[in-house]
């Protein structure tokens, strides 16, 4: 997932289709003179409407997409013919795609299977025509009902990234390394803070031919939520996350702080987090021996699983696959 391509955000302006009007028509044939109404109804206006594409991971294609309008409805004619519905527009969109009123923030639709269908700007009705309206007092009616205007607002497509583990650390703690050392994801990996700029996903392979999906999210620092350094643009996609792999690297000055620091970031943002499954995994442990991992064992944070490990080294790694595995299906 090249940054460039990488688009999890984007707006524009979303027109559904008028009804088309009910016809106002009567029967005129040789030897029936007054043959009664038979104007037909209007066709529906076309819809704007989502669907949901496992195949997509970023919503790229609309991002040029200033102005979508779907088609309005055809107006009725005679013979109680009903008039052409407005062509639909559909919208396809990465699964984890969440569609919000701009104006009020309001959500209002959410897509999360494949081949999901939901309509995000219903069309206008179509107009009644007036063969609707005979009655027996009123055989002949005039009128027929105008087609119903379609609706236009502003919307926000926000996607968030759908993976079963989220890796969560402070830049630099090597969870673009681990990415790229448990998957066939290959993101950047550097020697400085702020390597990764989007979410990348790799498919982990497991035992048994099985697999699970991590998502490197780009590093937290302490006050992402009140929107420092990378802010709070990518902790929505660790609310996609089934459970969460906190990544804190040996050479910190406090172990325990800097997973505190994390956990307070992600509870600012969203206290709902805190349910989620979570395991302490500390990185670049080839640093250290066995004595020593013993002895900072000791300090580690308590009421949370954790284990050393060196994606460099490759030390570990099968028991870190073992213990997300295993939370994952508990």
């Amino acid at each position: 997932m090249a940054s460039s391509n990488f688009i999890d955000y984007v707006k524009f302006c979303s027109r559904s289709g008028n009804g088309g009007a009910g016809s106002v028509h009567f029967r005129r044939e040789k030897h029936v003179p007054k043959g009664g109404p038979d104007g037909g109804d209007g066709g529906r206006g076309g819809h704007i409407i989502l669907r949901g594409n496992a195949q997509l991971w970023t919503l790229l294609h609309l991002r040029y997409k200033k102005h979508v309008i779907a088609e309005d409805g055809q107006p009725g004619g005679g013979s109680k013919s009903s008039g052409a519905e407005g062509k639909d527009v559909i919208l396809e969109v990465p699964l984890g795609t969440v569609a919000k009123d701009d104006e009020t923030g309001e959500k209002i639709v959410e897509i999360l299977e494949d081949g999901q269908e939901i309509i995000l700007t219903p069309g206008g009705r179509g107009g009644l025509g007036n063969h609707t309206f005979k009655t027996s007092t009123n055989q002949a009616p005039h009128y027929a009902q105008p087609g119903e205007d379609g609706q236009e607002h502003w919307v926000i497509l926000e996607l968030k990234v759908l993976a079963d583990i989220g890796l969560v650390g402070f830049p630099n703690a090597g969870k673009s390394t681990l990415l790229s050392v448990m998957s066939a994801a290959k993101p950047e990996v550097a020697d400085y803070p702020f390597t990764t700029l989007v979410p990348n996903l790799g498919v982990v392979g497991y035992r048994d031919h099985r697999s699970f999906v991590i998502a490197d999210i780009p590093g937290i620092i302490e006050g992402a939520s009140e929107g420092k350094g990378l802010g709070i643009r990518f902790l929505r996609h660790i609310e996609r996350n089934s459970m969460l792999l906190f990544m804190v690297p040996v050479d910190s000055e406090d172990i325990k702080k800097d997973y505190e620091i994390l956990l307070g970031e992600l509870t600012k943002y969203n206290p709902e987090l805190l349910d989620k499954e979570r395991v302490l995994a500390v990185t670049k442990a080839d640093m250290l021996d066995e004595e020593l991992m013993e002895a900072m064992a000791k300090e580690l944070p308590e009421g949370i699983p954790s284990i050393f490990i060196s994606s460099v080294a490759h030390y570990n790694l099968d028991k870190l696959k073992d213990m997300l595995w295993e939370k994952l299906n508990s």
